[in-house]
């Protein structure tokens, strides 16, 4: 991966105007930062990183976040809303349910990295990487 370049944005609008699913702002060495977007009634998807930690705001809307030890297990149930973070230690299933009455939109930030440089994700079944 080249140098990656000093970035500056209104990661609030970023994140509003945001209309798919996932897209990577910038990636660093030590970090990623990416905007999502989940249709009302939708998931980011159930998963874990086993080698990033990952701090999530929400913008909008309000959503259940599930947390637990594994994919059967879940442990941790919240609900939260827009300007809420949630944190998710590396190794802990986790998924962030759209609760709400209109597209959740919130960010992510990923430290390392977990997506390629420039991945863009029209469609959470574009997931893949």
């Amino acid at each position: 991966m080249a140098q990656p370049k000093p970035f500056v944005v209104d990661i609030e609008k970023e994140t509003l105007d945001n209309e798919i699913f996932r897209t990577a702002l910038w990636t660093g060495e030590h970090f990623q930062v990416t905007v999502i977007n989940i249709p009302v009634g939708g998931d980011v998807g159930h998963e874990v990183q086993n080698k990033e930690d990952q701090f999530l705001r929400l913008e909008s809307v309000r959503g259940r976040v599930e947390m637990g030890p594994s994919e059967d297990e879940v442990t941790f149930t919240e609900e939260v809303s827009a300007d809420w973070a949630v944190i998710v230690p590396k190794g802990t299933w986790h998924n962030i349910i759209n609760i709400g009455d209109a597209p959740m939109k919130l960010y992510s930030i990923y430290a390392p990295p977990h997506h390629t440089h420039g991945t863009v994700h029209q469609t959470q079944a574009d997931d893949v990487d």
